[in-house]
């Protein structure tokens, strides 16, 4: 009697809103549909992936956000999945429009009963046979710049400093890197500082003075400047309403704290 879930089953969903690396675990096939943000695989961060950007990689895969981000993704298994898989010669990040039924399948598949699945699963093969025909694709000058910012941004003294680092001059880095992103690159940076003053304030106790030299920020009083015109809130109140989050591993510049 023929078996469905021989030839293509689906073992895991994964719908992640993440602003720091995800590792999606597991082996077979990782489908996803990046919905918002901008993302890299690990060790190909100069190739950013956009919103409605697919992701199709053997799992265990890591992803690299480049700011907030949300994807959908199934991983699926089978005797149609390992030959689906020969045919992918590396983790990639493909133009959603070359499969454009595949962001409808992924949502169904993730909420379709066990009996349903087997079909959509053979179907979104299908889908994203082609998905290779082409890549999203970023400036490496962009890419290589939010990589060196989301590394480096306790450190940075500026955009001088980063257009200096890539050889490049400021004006055209600027240039570049709104027309990949959408901002500035010293927009970017605050950014990332806040992200990083939020992840302190929520799961440290240290005083604002600390949280802000270890963000980047050159002191308290400047922080809240900025921390209330992104947010609406002091980071006194954020602090006192957001949840309390477990223990995490200690960012960049927090670690010489223990040394």
């Amino acid at each position: 009697m023929f078996d469905c879930t021989r030839v293509a089953r689906l073992e895991q969903t994964a719908d992640e809103q993440f602003s720091l690396p995800l590792t999606l675990p597991g082996e077979g096939l990782w489908a996803g549909v990046l919905s918002s943000g901008r993302c890299a695989l690990e060790n190909d961060e100069a190739r950013l992936a956009g919103a409605g950007s697919l992701l199709l990689a053997a799992g265990p895969v890591r992803l690299v956000p480049a700011e907030q981000c949300h994807l959908l993704a199934v991983r699926l298994e089978g005797l149609a999945v390992q030959l689906f898989l020969r045919g992918l010669a590396a983790p990639m990040f493909a133009d959603g429009a070359t499969c454009p039924g595949a962001a409808a399948l992924m949502a169904a598949l993730a909420e379709a009963p066990a009996a349903g699945q087997g079909l959509l699963c053979y179907q979104l093969l299908c889908e994203l046979a082609g998905a290779d025909a082409a890549r999203p694709t970023v400036p490496a000058l962009a890419a290589q710049a939010v990589a060196l910012i989301r590394e480096h941004y306790a450190g940075l003294y500026g955009v001088d400093e980063l257009s200096e680092a890539l050889g490049v001059s400021k004006s055209h880095l600027v240039r570049v890197f709104k027309a990949a992103m959408g901002t500035t690159p010293g927009q970017y940076l605050t950014g990332v500082r806040l992200e990083a003053a939020k992840l302190l304030l929520i799961r440290r106790e240290y005083p604002l003075e600390v949280v802000a030299s270890l963000c980047g920020f050159s002191g308290a009083n400047y922080l809240c400047r900025v921390f209330k015109k992104a947010t609406g809130m002091t980071p006194a109140a954020f602090r006192a309403a957001a949840a309390p989050a477990a223990p995490a591993a200690p960012l960049p510049l927090e670690r010489e704290l223990y040394v």
